[in-house]
């Protein structure tokens, strides 16, 4: 199939409270030049599509109050690629209406769908693995996932329990199973076995694919979808009322528990490009560039002693002096300064709460 026939749906609504208070509700880790390269993520991931997919059938997926930031990091897009939720809901219902969206402009659409917050590593084999995946679901009745090999026992991931090879090719397997984050001993065996992948959150399939898998899943979903005629989502004005009236009305579901753990059609590209979705601190840590004390900055100065193992995200004209610290989160940002534990990071979220139910919204 030609190249104009593919789509890429960036998904670019999450709030990143995990990297609070360095990334805040008005402007989340997505937009954050966090490698200090002038690239935020979101650009990363759209210059990372340019190759297989063509900037017109870029379609990016986000919120209301994000709008002017994907404008101003994607001047090349026009408003009509960016569709724009007016809640929150997870990534099954921002899939279906990227979906019925692409679809009802052209029905032979196959479709990547990416995160805006995922860090690639070596990217000709990430379009490598991206064409041989377009190539497998342009032909086959197939919702594929690429997966990622393990190196470390990772709690905070989900897993793809890889199949028997059945006619497949280039690395695309049958999923046995799916598995959901699990703990750190069921990690350790998942790693051991040589069975389990991890779940990139990167997916393709065609159009046609998502919609009938909606449809046999999810009919609530589908059905609420529907009830817009698919000509009238080329109208803008027509698509946006509908959205606007009848998204929120949509269950809060992710799109692995909707359709992927559900469906029998269901195939894993095993994939060798760097991947991480840069979901915590120490993830960010870990892909980051260590001084000879295995200290990370992010912006601004810092000058520690006997200290190892930390990651200083701070404002950029900020000096910050640190003594005794080791493997700590510091992170500075205005009015807010966070310090812990980078064991205890998966509690941030814990805190965004705890302040909000403090002091409002001020501080989020």
């Amino acid at each position: 199939m030609t190249k104009q026939h593919r789509y890429c749906v960036i998904m670019c609504g999450g709030v990143g409270s995990r990297f609070w208070p360095y990334s805040r509700a008005n402007k989340p880790k997505q937009f954050i030049d966090f490698f200090g390269t002038g690239t935020s993520l979101l650009q990363m991931s759209y210059d990372r599509v340019l190759p297989v997919v063509p900037k017109e059938n870029i379609i990016v997926v986000t919120s209301h109050m994000y709008a002017e930031h994907v404008k101003e990091q994607l001047p090349d897009i026009t408003p009509e690629q960016i569709l724009l939720e007016p809640a929150r809901r997870n990534t099954a219902p921002c899939i279906a209406w990227a979906a019925y969206h692409i679809y009802s402009r052209d029905p032979l659409a196959s479709i990547i769908v990416a995160s805006s917050d995922h860090l690639i590593t070596r990217d000709s084999l990430f379009v490598e693995s991206i064409e041989n995946g377009f190539n497998f679901v342009e032909t086959h009745d197939a919702l594929l996932t690429l997966g990622i090999k393990p190196t470390r026992p990772e709690t905070g991931y989900g897993y793809i329990q890889i199949g028997k090879a059945e006619g497949t090719a280039n690395g695309i397997l049958p999923v046995k199973t799916f598995t959901e984050k699990p703990d750190k001993d069921l990690a350790k065996v998942f790693l051991e076995s040589g069975e389990f992948y991890w779940n990139s959150g990167i997916f393709l399939w065609s159009a046609k694919s998502i919609i009938n898998a909606f449809h046999t899943h999810m009919p609530d979903i589908s059905a609420l979808f529907e009830t817009l005629p698919l000509s009238e989502y080329s109208n803008p004005d027509k698509e946006n009322a509908f959205i606007n009236s009848n998204f929120a009305s949509c269950p809060s579901i992710s799109i692995d528990y909707a359709v992927m753990e559900q469906a029998s059609n269901v195939y894993v590209e095993c994939v060798k490009f760097g991947w991480s979705d840069l979901g915590t601190w120490t993830s960010l840590y870990d892909n980051s560039q260590k001084n000879p004390d295995g200290n990370v900055t992010r912006n601004g100065r810092v000058i520690a002693y006997n200290a190892t193992g930390n990651i200083f995200a701070i404002n950029p004209e900020k000096l910050v002096v640190a003594t005794g610290l080791n493997d700590y989160v510091i992170a500075d940002s205005d009015d807010v300064l966070l310090i812990c534990p980078r064991s205890e990071e998966q509690q941030i979220r814990h805190y965004v709460n705890d302040v909000k139910m403090a002091y409002g919204e001020k501080y989020i």
